[in-house]
């Protein structure tokens, strides 16, 4: 009985939008990207919803068997839970609950751990994570390859699809995209060893060749006719012996003692098996609808597949991969099939160098050498110095001797030092909050970690709803261990990157937002039309994004250049207890300066930014606080 009370208690419901129905796919692509890894990981353990986004639910609209064996329902926008309705689809929501997982990659990984929680014999559905686990782990926001796979990808076959003839005669720039890093060289863990492997087979004249595929490498009981291949045979032979659990021959481990002397630059490299490189990873399941998708709609117009040798191949190489077959036939999709491609004739071949690398204009010197002084003076002599608002109440603080210990940051965490610290933090952010928030608000917690500022907002708020969101899943299960020990109903958690977080809010605060994320909620913030309070981190690590340029102001832009405001931005961080006193100074006033630019900004905008310093200023070397209203 206690086992049922808990199975009811975790039932999980997974919502997938749905807009319309092409072929053999559910759009939007990322629907029918859902449920091929769930026909592939062959996962029961959710409640499927189909969400359509126009205002008619018609239970007849989906063509059975492009569900598998699924059950899914149907259920209306309006339907949703509330946290649901704040945040783009996928989404999960464990039922009843107030704990939410968005976003294409955030729900595809928890698909991928919850079938392996329930049943440890499928370590193949966990490789899918790759190395470390941490396959589209990285956000969009700061991961090319990331954001290629997850939206780029995908919006850009569902254009061509939907595109007019005309249109549809140029390859989409991110297919061209995704063709050529399928030609860069390849770089795993311990590539120096596998090198060094392919440099003897090399010396010792291997022929190429594909090793057997298993099982799903024959038809009606006869083996496929394997074309040669244009990859070596031991990228293959790695990639293949670890879906299979075979080990490689030990005449390719042996290695000669001319090839063990041999340096590494002077190493052959790696070539790719599979998307991320020679392991099978959630990133080829993510890609192989989308692909499909688009090499059925190029194969009907008549297009030459010849200019996308690399993504041809793939294509044809994932089909080899135990199980893609059997979950593709689940959804109906019939992959198509045609010969392994060598390479494209000279006249044939798109020249893929001139598709441009994303960011590759602006971040291409990542290397800024030179002090930050000559870029001070150049402000300084059109009148600009880091500027500082008087604190609105320094010496506020919370009671925290009579405040439940789950409220406070240092509950068995953390140093008592660091504890204080923190709670110095803290007051500084829920003393503004406090000031600007109004009963029935509600309150974001952007970049929530371990729910530090939130949970005490929701303890001290009871009247706001406070909603944490917050990409790495273990910090927003301890904030919500948290708060079910102290019993609060106004607060919500979202695991998702920002971008996924589309609900109304009064008040967005962030402590610590690292790098272009603190420049990501003010912009989250501006467009909701709400109040922020910030305190931004890790000025080292911003740089030009799809989405965000620097600098952000007219007046910063006027007077420097991109890689002048990135030593601001380098020597922002040189603020550190341990370095000499005049370097903490320098360090503050480019801090000072790098949010004043973030400030004007926001000011171009309709806004009223105030610029502050924490008090105690000890309480982090991070110590700056921004204070915005519309």
């Amino acid at each position: 009985l206690r086992r049922k009370m808990k199975d009811s208690v975790a039932e999980e419901h997974l919502y997938l939008g749905f807009s319309h129905q092409y072929r053999d796919s559910i759009f939007p692509l990322h629907t029918s990207i859902s449920l091929f890894l769930l026909s592939y990981c062959d996962c029961k353990l959710f409640k499927i919803f189909l969400v359509p986004t126009g205002e008619n639910v018609d239970d007849q609209f989906v063509t059975k068997n492009l569900l598998g064996d699924l059950e899914v329902h149907l259920i209306s926008r309006c339907q949703l839970p509330v946290v649901v309705q704040s945040c783009c689809l996928p989404a999960v929501v464990v039922k009843d609950g107030k704990f939410c997982r968005a976003g294409l990659s955030v729900v595809l990984r928890h698909i991928i751990q919850k079938t392996y929680e329930a049943d440890p014999s499928k370590k193949d559905v966990l490789e899918l994570l790759g190395f470390k686990k941490t396959c589209l782990k990285a956000c969009a926001e700061v991961s090319q390859w990331t954001r290629l796979c997850e939206i780029s990808i995908p919006l850009a076959v569902e254009g061509f699809l939907t595109a007019s003839p005309e249109h549809c005669q140029t390859i989409p720039p991110d297919i061209l995209q995704l063709e050529r890093k399928l030609g860069e060289p390849v770089r795993v863990h311990n590539d120096d060893k596998i090198r060094r492997q392919k440099l003897q087979q090399q010396k010792a004249g291997a022929k190429d060749a594909v090793p057997v595929l298993g099982k799903e490498a024959t038809e009606e009981g006869k083996p496929v006719e394997m074309h040669e291949h244009p990859l070596p045979s031991l990228e293959l032979s790695i990639a293949f012996s670890k879906l299979l659990v075979q080990e490689v021959s030990d005449a390719v481990n042996r290695e000669a003692p001319r090839i063990r002397r041999t340096k590494t630059s002077d190493l052959p490299l790696l070539d790719h098996v599979f998307a991320e490189g020679l392991y099978f990873t959630l990133a080829d399941i993510v890609l192989l609808p989308c692909i499909h998708q688009f090499l059925v709609s190029s194969k009907k117009q008549g297009k030459n597949l010849v200019n996308l040798p690399l993504i041809s191949n793939w294509y044809q190489r994932v089909q080899k991969v135990p199980g893609v077959k059997k979950a593709a036939g689940k959804c109906n999709m019939e992959l198509l099939q045609f010969p392994e491609l060598m390479s494209a004739p000279e006249e044939e071949l798109q020249d893929l160098s001139s598709v441009p690398h994303e960011l590759e204009e602006e971040n291409e010197d990542s290397h800024f050498i030179g002090g930050p002084r000559p870029t001070m003076t150049k402000l300084m002599e059109n009148g600009i110095e880091a500027k500082f608002s008087p604190h609105p109440c320094p010496n506020w603080t919370l009671d925290w001797t009579n405040l439940p210990s789950a409220v406070s940051p240092g509950e068995g965490k953390m140093s008592r030092d660091r504890a204080l610290r923190k709670q110095q933090q803290l007051n500084n952010l829920v003393a503004a909050v406090t000031k600007l928030a109004k009963p029935g608000d509600v309150i974001v917690d952007f970049c929530s970690g371990g729910g530090h500022v939130g949970i005490v907002l929701a303890h001290m708020m009871p009247s706001c709803q406070v909603v944490l969101i917050e990409n790495k899943e273990l910090s927003l299960m301890r904030a919500k261990d948290r708060s079910d020990e102290l019993g609060l109903n106004n607060i919500w958690f979202i695991q998702a990157n920002l971008d996924y977080f589309n609900g109304t809010f009064n008040i967005g605060v962030a402590l610590h937002a690292c790098g272009v994320a603190t420049d990501m909620v003010i912009e989250h913030c501006i467009k909701a039309g709400a109040a922020f309070v910030i305190s931004p981190c890790c000025y080292g690590f911003i740089q030009n994004t799809v989405k965000f340029k620097y600098p952000r102001s007219h007046k910063f832009k006027e007077i420097l250049s991109y890689k002048e405001h990135m030593i601001l931005c380098r020597f922002a961080d040189q603020t550190a207890v341990q370095l000499p006193p005049e370097r903490r100074i320098i360090g503050k006033q480019c801090m000072g300066l790098v949010d004043l630019d973030r400030a004007w900004a926001a000011e171009e905008r309709n806004y009223s930014v105030q610029v502050t310093s924490m008090e105690p200023e000890s309480c982090s070397p991070k110590n700056n606080m921004f204070v915005g209203i519309p």
